[in-house]
């Protein structure tokens, strides 16, 4: 097992995160086109992260049926995925689940939103277009996601 974990590709592999970067970010977003989708970019060493995962989960299983999507991206270091792995599976968070994968970290921050530093936690909210929605950089109150994540489910056309 040690001998997986020291090879990126198959550390990825055995902990079932997928690895994206700055052109698969906006190719992971069309593939949800005509969804309302909540990007979170988490990692297991941030608190607030850890701590908000739970709530975004709940949100998830409550508005799925409506077309909501829940994307998470972890931030941990290759050697760290297991771990972001198994904290996803205990908080039943939905797979397939992401971990970035950035040639450049500037690049693949402006890939996602210029105006973001790159702090987690955060939070990108887009409409069924694909268009930003809402942003939320750091600790958010649950309620205040769930708002707008509702806000958007209904008004995002029927049928899709």
């Amino acid at each position: 097992m040690a001998l997986l974990l020291a090879c990126p590709a198959a550390a990825s592999a055995a902990s079932g995160l997928q690895p994206v970067d700055e052109a698969g970010y906006r190719k992971l977003l069309e593939r949800h086109r005509g969804h309302v989708v909540l990007v979170d970019f988490w990692a297991t060493w941030c608190e607030p992260c850890r701590q908000e995962m739970p709530a975004l989960v709940g949100i998830a299983g409550r508005y799925a049926p409506a077309g909501f999507r829940l994307i998470t991206i972890s931030a941990d270091d290759e050697e760290q995925l297991e771990r972001a792995a198994q904290f996803l599976r205990l908080h039943r968070a939905p797979f397939p689940a992401y971990y970035k994968k950035a040639r450049d970290d500037t690049a693949f921050i402006n890939a996602v939103e210029p105006a973001w530093s790159g702090a987690l936690p955060a939070l990108f909210l887009y409409r069924p277009d694909g268009r930003l929605a809402a942003k939320f950089i750091g600790e958010t109150e649950p309620q205040t996601i769930e708002g707008a994540v509702r806000k958007l489910v209904a008004a995002r056309p029927k049928g899709r």
